[in-house]
């Protein structure tokens, strides 16, 4: 894969920070975003780490230099969070929260890289999803909702941008061994996922990088599951 320069937000553990590394194994140049950059775990001569929380409109503004100064092809939209609770007992706190940080977010950082993509008339742009989104899960109704909002963002932007040569592709992990699902890597799921083993980061990197490569160029606007099989339309 020819060396490119690639955004990635939420960088600093679980799926992201194995994306950084990904892209910094195949020589690209990396700039990758957290909520605070003295604790990233990574070091690196072509890794750039900056502070950005996407949830908060004035950090993205703050965040528009570094952005020009970098000039990324690829965007890697990772950054997200939960807070789970029973669909009665959610706050709307919890709700906007999630929305607000998953999918306005989202919208608010691909709207700052594109620009440059559309002067450079190349792209590549990955949203991370979660089949949460496509099949719900109980006591996720704002996570499940931030991540369906994301396949349909993904799907209308690959429409709008396909011409200026820009992809735009959701990428939707099942369970994923991190230290936010080491709680739920039991028996009674891994029996329910066709594969039979909960998935490894190293998993959802390969398709990230695939989907970022040339080898990709003619797919756009799909949302790919990685999930081992637990679930199929």
């Amino acid at each position: 894969m020819e060396s490119k320069k690639v955004f990635i937000t939420g960088g600093n553990r679980g799926i992201g920070k194995g994306i950084v590394e990904g892209f910094l194994s195949n020589g690209n140049e990396v700039l990758a975003s957290c909520r605070d950059a003295s604790k990233f775990p990574l070091e690196n001569d072509r890794l750039t780490v900056a502070e950005l929380d996407i949830a908060d409109a004035k950090s993205i503004d703050n965040f528009k230099n570094i952005v020009e100064s970098f000039g990324p092809e690829i965007l890697v939209n990772n950054a997200g969070i939960t807070k789970d609770n029973i669909f009665l007992r959610m706050s709307d706190d919890e709700w906007l929260d999630v929305i607000d940080t998953n999918l306005t977010g989202t919208f608010r950082v691909t709207k700052l890289v594109a620009k440059g993509m559309l002067k450079q008339k190349w792209g590549r742009i990955i949203n991370i999803s979660s089949i949460s989104g496509m099949m719900g899960n109980p006591g996720q109704a704002n996570y499940s909702a931030s991540k369906s909002g994301i396949d349909g963002f993904t799907r209308s932007l690959a429409k709008e941008l396909g011409s200026r040569n820009i992809t735009v592709n959701s990428v939707a992990p099942g369970f994923i061994a991190t230290d936010m699902t080491d709680n739920l890597a039991n028996e009674e799921l891994t029996k329910k996922i066709p594969l039979g083993r909960i998935g490894n980061v190293e998993d959802v990197v390969s398709l990230v990088l695939f989907l970022s490569s040339e080898d990709a160029n003619y797919i756009t606007g799909q949302t790919l599951v990685v999930d081992g099989g637990l679930f199929m339309k």
